[in-house]
């Protein structure tokens, strides 16, 4: 890899993977659609529209290799959503076919299967089960890069992420949580692994509570450095006596499950 190009750059885990991945590869492209800070020694600063095909042909030409962190980042409007997560991924996953570009890591999200129970574990093979707008989207994304493995030849590692910060802030992240370390090791594995063509891993460091069976990125040789239980003490101290929504309390998703529910009744499983 001689040029990676990270989108949405400007983000929290953008602006973190700009350092941990700063002198890794000779060139970063850094992309999105506000300004970020100046570009520095190997690096390329992109101001770029997701929604904008000919603006994404740009910013992908000439890379080796993408980390898709752009679009919405959270739940919102539909049309804000189909713009930036539907057809800018879109765009960028076309561009880098007509680019020739040979690896992508997808940030997917924990919320593509926000709606399994906290009380069960699960794997990468399990069906998508959205909790959101926003984790339709994710789901329609690792249904792409699928799509675009096989047809043409790409290699897709979605990471699933949990919640990537220093440090967890709440019990529902004491077990999805990802530390910028071990994200870093993720997402290095997805663009220098020979054996990578269609993966899904979860990114969530070797949390004692989570809910997920990562062996998938294990087998890719994920050894994850940070573990969220440190910091559960103090977490769980800080929540306590607080009232918590039984909706966002029983699914993984939390309050994205909780936000709009008026099921009558649960699914049994």
């Amino acid at each position: 890899m001689h040029r990676v190009l990270i989108t949405g750059a400007g983000g929290g885990i953008g602006r973190g993977l700009r350092e941990t991945l700063r002198g890794v590869y000779p060139i970063l492209r850094l992309s999105d659609r506000v300004a970020i800070a100046p570009a520095r020694d190997g690096e390329e600063v992109d101001q770029t529209e997701l929604a904008d095909m000919a603006a994404v042909e740009k910013m992908v030409a000439g890379c080796d290799g993408i980390v898709h962190l752009g679009g919405i980042s959270g739940e919102n409007s539909w049309e804000k959503i189909l713009e930036g997560n539907i057809v800018g991924l879109y765009n960028t996953f076309e561009a880098a076919r007509r680019a020739g570009v040979k690896r992508v890591v997808m940030a997917t999200s924990n919320h593509a299967v926000g709606f399994y129970p906290r009380a069960q574990t699960i794997d990468h093979r399990v069906v998508p089960r959205p909790d959101s707008r926003y984790g339709v989207s994710k789901a329609f994304s690792e249904a792409l890069a699928s799509l675009y493995s096989d047809k043409h030849g790409i290699g897709f590692l979605c990471v699933r992420i949990g919640n990537y910060g220093d440090r967890p802030i709440d019990s529902r992240r004491l077990s999805i949580w990802v530390s910028p370390r071990d994200l870093t090791q993720l997402v290095r594995i997805g663009l220098e692994h020979p054996d990578v063509r269609y993966e899904i891993v979860y990114g969530v460091s070797n949390n004692k509570r989570s809910w997920y069976d990562n062996a998938n990125a294990y087998r890719l040789g994920y050894r994850p450095e940070d573990d969220s239980e440190p910091q559960a003490a103090a977490v769980l101290a800080a929540e306590a006596g607080r009232d918590k929504d039984p909706i966002a309390e029983k699914y993984q998703g939390g309050t994205f499950c909780a936000e709009d529910y008026d099921a009558p009744t649960e699914r049994a499983s």
